[in-house]
């Protein structure tokens, strides 16, 4: 008893002592308060905001559709593609990352003229601050489209629902039960984020000016040296006025997809907005003629740090900062190159590739031999996949029986379909544990190649095979640039035989299909062509010059719903005013 009665007197002291003496006072750690008075922590939320972008890593999606299966059974998009995606289950998720990232540049904007950036020189605070503002408005259009991407679809009514406007910062006391506004609503929001953008953003690229007439609009009258300070070479991979007409030209073209478009004349927007842009590198004589091996080491080493496109690298509209890593090799080199063969390429995107002529090997002017099915094919077979015969690394791999250990189901990191992936992957590594290296690598938020097939997409829609509007090049044009820099020759004969829309749809979506694989566009790009999602993965079992096509996994998605994607079910049981995307 008399032990209760001192515990009890201690704990009361305890409580009494913890009121004045554990009250936590200021111990040097960051508050709030500290961004109004330290610009670099200020900067650091804008910073914050580019950590969100979605396409900072590769995802390899390409997983959860007919163009690959992974080994690794664990995989997530391989448990979404079987049957296991639903509202509580999305690997591809975007709705906390994007909303997180929507918040911390509305924060940014509470801020942003308010922060002493360089108040010692008043030009250069003003610089700073419509820098960081074009910033912030063009990053808060792009992670508005990334969630516009994942969640838009039609609600309970059947009104096209897009997602929930968030246009200020929402402190612990506001109101966060939002509702999702239209997804017309929705594409007018990012578009007028993007314009806002451009009001400050007037550059295309962050470069040093060498004198007071290469100023660009609206910042004629500051000096050059400030300028330079502000948006000189040293600011590259941060987002600019090109990159924002470039997620314009996407927006368009995602507003004008099938699955959400019923208008015509959505097709000559998104045709127009790209063909705006790519006038800046002179228009179809601009395509790179490399484009296709931008990962490839030889590339990729001559990309410098401070240097600007094009001197950095034709191809790349935007990228993340060069790292030297050997991750990607590790997961997905065959075995015998130390590798765990994660991402196995299929036999239904092998199919796709067409003969080295340009005819896809269903026709008979193809040539396809049954019995070589790798020869005499479009050169960017052996380039993007490591199929029975091909190298990787200098080594020759076997995935036929007798093949060892890179041989189809042999091991638990070996392929599942019989092919490997190559493209994105740089040879140079060497996984050997007695002589491990390393190589340089970046991450691509766009290519030019991108845009390029934006525009054949949307010319084709809005004016036909051969209808140029106002760029004069056509969408049969850019496909035929595109195939011929892939090694097709000239004349294109079964291009040129194409003279309907219809045709040249497929034709543009095949050749999608094979120049962005694996940089993770076949999901989304299925979904806004509300084409069928259920194509089970297929593989070849190769005995000496036998080969036979099998069924390697089935894609348990249903065509009724899931061309739209769900919203977070935690969310719609949090918040009364989210509707979710019909089937869901």
């Amino acid at each position: 008893m008399r032990l209760f009665v001192y515990s009890l007197l201690f704990l009361g002291a305890v409580a009494f002592w913890s009121c004045d003496v554990l009250e936590p006072v200021n111990d040097n750690h960051s508050t709030i308060e500290r961004i109004y008075r330290d610009p670099a922590y200020a900067e650091g939320i804008l910073v914050t905001a580019y950590n969100k972008i979605p396409t900072n890593n590769l995802s390899f999606n390409d997983v959860a559709t007919d163009d690959a299966v992974s080994n690794n059974k664990l995989n997530e998009y391989l448990r979404m593609a079987t049957g296991q995606w639903s509202s509580m289950y999305n690997p591809v998720d975007q709705w906390a990352n994007c909303i997180s990232g929507i918040q911390t540049t509305n924060q940014f904007f509470t801020l942003v003229d308010t922060v002493n950036w360089k108040g010692s020189v008043p030009e250069l605070n003003w610089l700073y601050t419509q820098r960081f503002k074009g910033e912030a408005y063009a990053l808060r259009a792009l992670l508005q489209y990334h969630l516009l991407v994942a969640v838009a679809g039609p609600g309970p009514g059947g009104q096209m629902l897009g997602i929930p406007i968030i246009d200020r910062f929402l402190d612990v006391n506001a109101n966060f039960n939002i509702p999702r506004a239209t997804f017309k609503e929705s594409v007018d929001r990012i578009y007028s984020d993007i314009n806002q953008s451009l009001k400050y953003l007037t550059m295309n690229d962050y470069r040093n000016v060498a004198n007071a007439a290469q100023l660009p609009p609206g910042y004629e009258k500051v000096s050059v040296s400030n300028y330079n300070i502000v948006f000189g070479d040293e600011l590259n991979q941060r987002i600019t006025s090109r990159v924002a007409r470039g997620l314009r030209a996407k927006l368009a073209l995602l507003e004008a997809s099938p699955a959400f478009n019923t208008d015509p004349a959505k097709w000559e927007q998104a045709a127009n907005y790209a063909g705006e842009l790519l006038k800046d590198i002179g228009g179809l004589t601009g395509l790179d003629p490399d484009g296709n091996k931008f990962y490839l080491k030889s590339f990729v080493d001559k990309v410098n740090v401070s240097a600007a496109p094009p001197v950095d690298q034709k191809e790349i509209l935007w990228r993340r900062s060069v790292v030297a890593s050997n991750s990607r090799e590790m997961a997905n080199y065959p075995p015998s190159l130390f590798g765990r063969g994660n991402v196995n390429p299929t036999q239904n995107l092998v199919d796709a590739f067409p003969a080295a002529n340009g005819y896809p090997i269903a026709k008979p002017e193809s040539k396809y031999d049954k019995t070589k099915p790798y020869e005499n094919r479009d050169p960017r077979l052996r380039q993007y996949i490591a199929y029975n015969g091909n190298t990787v690394s200098g080594k020759a791999i076997l995935t036929g029986v007798g093949g060892g250990v890179d041989a189809k189901d042999s091991l638990e990191t070996s392929t599942r379909t019989g092919y490997y992936l190559k493209k994105l992957l740089v040879e140079e590594v060497n996984l050997n544990p007695v002589s491990t290296t390393t190589q340089k690598h970046y991450e691509v938020h766009a290519r030019y190649t991108e845009l390029f097939l934006l525009y054949a997409e949307a010319a084709n829609e809005a004016w036909g095979p051969t209808g140029t509007g106002a760029w004069g090049y056509s969408a049969r044009d850019v496909i035929g640039a595109i195939r011929s820099r892939a090694g097709i020759p000239k004349p294109d004969p079964y291009l040129m035989g194409i003279s309907t829309k219809e045709e040249m749809r497929e034709l543009i979506r095949n050749e999608r299909r094979l120049e962005l694989c694996f940089e993770g566009f076949r999901f989304w790009d299925l979904r806004r062509w509300k084409a069928d999602l259920t194509e089970t993965a297929k593989g070849v079992n190769i005995n000496k010059t036998t080969y036979t096509v099998v069924d390697v996994e089935p894609r348990g998605y249903n065509n009724t719903f899931m061309h739209y994607g769900p919203v977070p079910q935690t969310e719609i049981v949090k918040y009364s005013a989210l509707q979710q995307n019909q089937g869901w």
